[in-house]
């Protein structure tokens, strides 16, 4: 069994009260993916993403621009744990 790839974006603009964590969900369920995505208190949203690296690749692409009320200015990617536990995708 292979270990799923991770990675964790940090989206930041106009992507809090825009449904952007909502259509995160939607477009990481399409592409199979399983983690979380969540508003800080900063104003950014934390996407965790866990699965096929190429799935990856394709959700951090949207993630550049996002729903369609969302004005994206910068995401940040970094590695992250693949976490088992992990079911499915979460919206916080």
């Amino acid at each position: 069994m292979t270990t799923a790839a991770a990675a964790r974006f940090l989206v930041s603009g106009r992507v809090q009260g825009v449904a952007f964590r909502a259509y995160t969900r939607a477009q990481a369920q399409a592409l199979g993916l399983r983690g979380h995505a969540r508003n800080l208190a900063d104003g950014r949203v934390e996407v965790l993403a866990i699965g096929d690296a190429d799935a990856i690749e394709r959700l951090a692409d949207w993630l550049r621009t996002g729903s369609p009320m969302a004005r994206v200015a910068a995401v940040e990617r970094s590695a992250a744990s693949s976490d088992p536990a992990v079911a499915d995708f979460g919206v916080g």
